[in-house]
Order: structure tokens, then sequence, then C-alpha cells
């Protein structure tokens, strides 16, 4: 054995740097799968709420960043578990003079995918390894196996991988992790993760609200009809999550814990980096937008509790026999279609992406770590993984041979959903943004002509003329 070798004995073979609720998890998460782990915070009293949780003696805390570093085997692999911002910058120029070439940092927050590719390039220039990583599951996820998205060089994938592996969630089609591409990869598919999120949130609350207003459901009555439906197609973890919510009983009152909760929904801004994204990209994204939207709105309380006194909906409508008999069927068929419509934008999305930047992401592996683990886990993304497993270069998701015909068998419903919502005045701003979507998608022509007529009318923006586009782009005086 070398003088290197035996100093590298006993030393920990991975660091987690901040023991916020995500970062003591996946710590112990590593512990769990024999790795040796020094953590390290700026809070030493988190060691001792560790230790509580049933940290191994091969978990071993330092106060000391020096001493931390100094603790891991080269090449040093930390897991940077901060606030994304400022706080990665300010632990990156901390680590710095600490690290040696080739050791590796993971930045495993929520970053803008910008910042991500900067960091990276700056820190190859120094001969250090940085990987911009995804991580999606929550608390539980992180503890007992989440999904996993790493982007960054594929030579420091390849040193982390076998702790990712051992760490990341299982599911049928194997282990939740892969690498996703260069730099900034891996925080741009977590961020439209997060996008797909919002909107099949903003879902199920407007599934919510059609069926307890239109067909006068308890919340009793929903956990009961979705845990009926979380055993077919529309299976998944947001819908298992809103039946635990539905049953739930304040301890108080008595009453359904949903029905005390303020109706102000917040947001932590990858949504919204989203939706900036896919504008600067020129790839619609309505479905995620009008989840956003949503939440925006929701946070006007009392400006609609004022407007509620001034602007009053429909008054006298009533559902007839046959709706009352078959909305809930119609809901149920509306919510899957509009489903696959918001991920075919997601996944165009990255698509357009990684075209723009040269990531080459799979798609198929995409919907593949996400089966286990991660917020948006459901039964839909197996034909999804399928669909570009087959067409790995697909245009839109809604084109699959295995989801196409499902839209279309599933519209006629689709409508009367937005029908009843429509007639009885509840707002359903992601289920119609996502009907306008496949309708605009499927729709040879659109009313764009007269959109094109009126810019080269009030601006002299040119315009191409169907019968001889080949003509290039010519001006009229529409005068």
């Amino acid at each position: 054995m070398t003088t290197a070798q035996g100093a590298q004995q006993g030393r920990a073979q991975f660091g987690v740097a901040g023991m916020g609720v995500m970062g003591q998890s996946l710590a112990l998460n590593v512990a769990d799968h024999g790795f040796r782990v020094a953590v390290w915070d700026r809070h030493p009293e988190r060691f001792d709420e560790m230790r509580q949780k049933g940290a191994p003696d091969s978990l071993k805390g330092y106060a000391a960043l020096e001493e931390f570093v100094a603790a891991l085997e080269r090449p040093r692999r930390i897991m940077l578990m901060v606030t994304a911002g400022a706080a990665v910058d300010s632990m990156m120029e901390r680590l710095e003079p600490l690290l040696q070439p080739g050791d590796i940092v993971l930045d495993c927050g929520n970053s803008w995918f910008q910042d991500t590719r900067k960091r990276e390039a700056e820190w190859k220039q120094k001969g250090l390894l940085f990987l911009g990583v995804g991580v999606s599951g929550g608390e539980e996820g992180a503890r007992y196996g989440p999904s996993i998205m790493p982007g960054g060089p594929a030579e420091a994938y390849a040193q982390v991988r076998p702790v990712l592996e051992a760490i990341a969630a299982k599911s049928e089609a194997g282990v939740c992790v892969t690498h996703v591409g260069p730099d900034g990869a891996g925080h741009f598919v977590k961020m439209v993760h997060n996008g797909i999120e919002y909107a099949d949130m903003q879902l199920l609350a407007e599934t919510y609200d059609l069926l307890r207003h239109g067909l006068g459901l308890s919340a009793d009555q929903l956990a009961d009809l979705f845990s009926q439906w979380n055993q077919g197609i529309a299976e998944s973890f947001l819908l298992e999550t809103t039946i635990k919510v539905l049953r739930k009983k304040d301890a108080e009152t008595g009453k359904p814990l949903v029905d005390l909760v303020l109706d102000k929904a917040g947001q932590k801004g990858t949504g919204k980096w989203t939706v900036q994204v896919s504008l600067d990209l020129g790839v619609p994204v309505p479905s995620i937008a009008g989840a956003l939207d949503a939440r925006n709105l929701s946070s006007m309380k009392d400006e609609r509790v004022a407007a509620s006194r001034v602007l009053h909906g429909p008054k006298g409508e009533s559902l007839s026999a046959d709706e009352k008999a078959n909305l809930a069927a119609w809901v149920h068929d509306a919510l899957y279609a509009a489903r696959v419509v918001t991920y075919a934008q997601g996944m165009r999305l990255i698509q357009a992406a990684s075209n723009e930047y040269k990531w080459n992401v799979s798609l198929a592996e995409m919907a593949r770590i996400w089966r286990a683990g991660c917020i948006i886990r459901a039964k839909l993304l197996t034909p999804l993984r399928e669909a570009f497993e087959k067409k790995p270069d697909l245009p839109n998701l809604m084109l699959a041979d295995s989801l196409a015909p499902v839209l279309e068998k599933m519209a006629p419903s689709w409508r009367r959903t937005m029908a009843v919502a429509t007639r009885l005045g509840i707002p359903v701003p992601v289920f119609s943004a996502s009907l306008a979507y496949f309708d605009s998608y499927r729709s040879p022509e659109l009313p764009q002509n007269l959109t094109q007529a009126q810019r080269d009318a009030f601006g002299a923006h040119t315009y191409q003329r169907r019968d001889r586009p080949e003509a290039g782009f010519v001006h009229s005086d529409w005068s």
C-alpha cells in the first residue's frame, strides 16, 4: 500500500454541505447505503438532530469547513444543499481554495440553469468539476429514494454515479437517475419537471372544484372517487397525495382540514422560470402558464372577495340528469387528456432546449427516471417513455401512436366538462388552456392570417402569401 492509499483509508467517501431538511435526508440516505459520509453546517446543533434520526457512526459532522473538506477522500465528492442563488456562489468561493484538481461539487438545489452553465464553465478552467443536479421527491424522497437529474461533465458523473444510483428511487424500468447531459441540462430538466408539477396540481384543484361545486361532493366522497381513479390510468403520486389531503380531519373542529386551508397558493420560482424560458425558446406551454397565473390570482384574496360583491356569476344554472350521471366520468377523461397535453408541452420545451444548447437529452430517459421518486411520477410516464423510445425525435407527445387515439376518444368528454364549467362559472384555466393547445395543434389553419395582415397594415411588418410562400415576405398597401 502506498502512503497516499494509506492516507485515504478511513476518510469519508462522500460529503454533504448544508444540513437543512433535504440535506439531512440525503446525507442519511447515502450513509444507509454503506458509504462513509462527512457533513458540514454552520449550525453544528443540526448534527445532534441527525443522531436523533438514527445517523450511523459512518456519518460524521464537522463545524469547520476546512476540517470537513480534509476529511474527504480524493477526488472529493461534495454535495451542496444550500439555497439556490447567492448562497451557492458563496459556498463555491469558500470551497475553491480548499479543493484540488479533479474534485467534484454537486449543486443539488433548484438553481437557475444559466447560473449552472456559468459555474460549470468557470470551474472547468480551474481544473475543478461541477455538476448541476436536480433532485425531486421532497423530504421523504430524499431520505428513501428521490429521482435525480444530474447535468455536467460526463467524467464527473462517472465519479459520483455509484452513490447516486445507490440512493435514487427504483422502478420497474430501473434506477431513477441518469446523466441528463452537459452543463445546465440537469437543472433545466428539473425546472421543467416543476413546471409540469404546477400544471398537474392545478388540474387536480380544478377537478376538485368542478366536482364539489358541480355535484356537491364532500371531501370524503371526493377521496373515495379519487381512490377509484388511482387504480387505473389516472394513477399518480399527486392524486394519491390529494386523497390523503381530502381524508385528513382537523383535530379542533373535526371538519376536513382542506376546507380550513386559506385559498392563497405560494410558489418558489421554478414554474415562473419555465414560462420565461418557453418565451425565450418560442415554445408554447399554456398549461404551465395557466397554472402559474392561477396561483398568482389566488394570492389576490382580498381583491377577489371584494370583486365577488360586484361581479356576479351565473345564477339559476343546474345540471341535467345526464350531466349529473356522467360528469365524474367526463372529468376523469378530461384530467387524463389534459395531463397528456401538459407533459407534451414540457417535453417539447426540453427538446427545444436540448437542441439549442446541444445537450442531447433523451426524453425517453427523462420519462424513465421520473417513474418513481419524483413528485410527478404517474402511470402516464410508461406510455410516454415508450413513445419516445419508439420515436426519439417525435415532435409532440400528442402524436404518439399510443396516445393520439386516446386523446381523440377522450376529447368529447373534455369538451363536455368545459361546457359545464363555463355554464356554472367555475374557473378551469389549465383544463381550458390544455384544450385550446390541443385544438390549435391539430388545426391545419389558424386565424393568424388576420394577425399578420394587421401587423402589416399598421406597422409594415410584411407577410407571406399562402398561394406563393416561396416568394418570401411582401408588404401591401392596406388603405
